[in-house]
């Protein structure tokens, strides 16, 4: 990134289905290896995008570029009467990573949770063995949570 092109994060609308599309794929091949069509994954983008509820979608730009995203999806909380708001398919381009683009876009996620006022949490999961992904989250003041994921797949087509 060039100091003359600030960084500015926005949410993510339905022009940028192309956009987001894309870092999704690359996300799932950089991070887990895993390579996903990339029609199913833009119906489940634009799907997303036409709905809030489902995720939403932030974007880094520099300039008219995109050069990173998370999006936000949420969880409701009965013990602490708030959401939880889960970071997901987050993206940086090779060429900005190291750069503050991740850093930059969570502090802005975080600010709007924060103004909302019912955000109990923000939360994510990462790999285990993905020892640059957990350095950048403690980076940011993420702290690892005293939870194990478990699942059972449903749908054995599905990531």
């Amino acid at each position: 990134m060039h100091a003359a092109s600030p960084l500015q994060i926005r949410e993510a609308t339905a022009s940028d289905a192309e956009t987001v599309t894309g870092f999704v794929v690359a996300m799932a091949l950089d991070s887990e290896g895993i390579e996903l069509a990339p029609a199913a994954v833009r119906t489940a983008v634009v799907t997303a995008l036409d709905d809030p509820a489902r995720a939403r979608y932030w974007l880094a730009m520099q300039g008219e570029r995109a050069v990173g995203q998370l999006m936000i999806t949420t969880e409701w909380s009965d013990w602490n009467n708030a959401w939880y708001w889960w970071i997901q398919s987050v993206y940086v381009v090779p060429d900005c990573r190291r750069r503050g683009v991740f850093r930059e876009t969570y502090r802005h996620v975080a600010t709007v949770a924060r103004e909302r006022g019912d955000v109990c949490a923000i939360r994510l999961y990462v790999e285990h063995e993905n020892a640059s992904a957990r350095r950048a989250y403690e980076q940011i003041g993420m702290a690892e949570a005293p939870y194990a994921v478990y699942e059972e797949r449903l749908d054995e087509e599905q990531v």
